[in-house]
């Protein structure tokens, strides 16, 4: 889809040179007496590299549509993560890259959604929270309360998190996958 250079926005996907970039920040600018242009930086989908170019309103990019898909995470594979369709129970690998730092999170058999553009994944999206348990923390000292102090813990999947004193090893808890935030106790 053919949209102008001006209605670009911070987000979308479009074609630049014949690659696939994602939007990164648009500013709308009006020098003098100049006419109006888009500022857009823009980041390559397969190689990383960014791009900052201005765009008229008169000019058109391709908007590129992406497809989202529900997917079961099967089990990792070296430097792959192998993804299940919920649908047509086709298996993909997916490089534990596009997941990031999330990868800790990932469970057999949690449901993730994949965006897609021509049958090529370019991101994976978890679930918002996960329950994990804590396997190693400082030991809880008799009378403290659940003040605005944390203490450093270590979850079953490795990842490191702050979690309010009166919680002790082996407790389960919800965590906040995106930025690794102690969300509340897990209801059992």
């Amino acid at each position: 889809m053919k949209i102008a250079g001006n209605a670009i926005r911070q987000g979308m996907v479009i074609m630049y040179k014949e690659k696939l970039c994602v939007v990164t920040r648009t500013e709308h600018r009006t020098p003098g007496n100049l006419r109006s242009f888009n500022q857009v930086e823009m980041q390559d989908v397969q190689s990383g590299t960014k791009y900052n170019d201005r765009f008229s309103a008169s000019e058109t990019v391709e908007r590129v549509r992406l497809e989202q898909k529900n997917f079961q995470y099967l089990y990792d594979e070296e430097e792959s993560l192998i993804f299940m369709d919920s649908e047509t129970y086709d298996q993909i690998h997916i490089p534990k890259t596009l997941v990031g730092e999330q990868v800790a999170f990932l469970e057999p058999n949690m449901t993730v959604e994949i965006e897609m553009h021509e049958g090529r994944p370019l991101g994976v999206t978890l679930p918002e929270t996960a329950i994990v348990t804590i396997q190693e923390t400082e030991p809880t000292v008799k009378g403290q309360t659940a003040s605005s102090s944390y203490k450093p813990a270590t979850l079953e999947n490795g990842a490191r998190v702050m979690i309010p004193p009166y919680l002790s090893e082996g407790e389960r808890i919800v965590v906040r996958i995106s930025d690794r935030e102690y969300v509340e106790r897990a209801k059992e």
